[in-house]
């Protein structure tokens, strides 16, 4: 099943209530939990404060499930992001942190609401932490909203953040990062000519 048919069946769904769709996301097929994960998010921008709340607790608390790069690419922001927007970011900084994986993603991933908001404040700091983890999957993710915070908020500060850490960051991240770049300057950041 791709991705539009599965959002076609997330909305024939969007009225599910919590405990079914926390079930739904316990499946053990990836197809159902991006169901249930689009479901969420349906119900998280439509929601009150409260169902919110709930939503976002529910996420938090079923990250386990949340256990692919799509799954988290395609809700953390809508959720963690949006509900965390004007609260303490403690949670982000915890998950960036953590030995998990998908943690790691998802409080980078989670940002992306900001950037969209011209405000990179946490993406770099995030990106800071995350810089010498080890895996690929972390590489593209931070190098991609360092490219969005660049490309959103300001080259300036996303140039920033590259002339400090440039040379220290694994080659994915940097390339991802430096994507847009006038080829020029993309050949002085790859050779170290910075």
């Amino acid at each position: 099943m791709v991705v539009p048919d599965i959002r076609k069946t997330a909305k024939i769904y969007k009225d599910l209530d919590l405990k079914s769709v926390e079930t739904l996301l316990h499946s053990g097929y990836h197809e159902e939990r991006l169901a249930a994960l689009l479901i969420m998010v349906s119900q998280f921008k439509k929601g009150d404060d409260k169902l919110k709340q709930k939503i976002f607790k529910s996420y938090v608390g079923n990250t386990k499930y949340i256990n692919n790069w799509d799954l988290i690419d395609l809700t953390a922001e809508h959720i963690v992001g949006v509900y965390l927007e004007d609260k303490p970011k403690t949670l982000l900084y915890s998950f960036a942190n953590s030995n998990d994986l998908w943690k790691k993603r998802i409080s980078i991933l989670s940002t992306f609401r900001y950037i969209k908001n011209g405000k990179p404040r946490e993406t770099l700091k995030i990106a800071r932490i995350l810089l010498n983890d080890k895996h690929n999957l972390i590489h593209k993710a931070v190098g991609w909203m360092l490219r969005e915070a660049g490309k959103r908020c300001s080259q300036k500060t996303e140039e920033g953040f590259l002339k400090k850490y440039y040379k220290k960051m694994p080659r994915t991240m940097l390339r991802y990062a430096i994507e847009r770049f006038p080829e020029k300057l993309r050949q002085k950041y790859i050779k170290g000519l910075i």
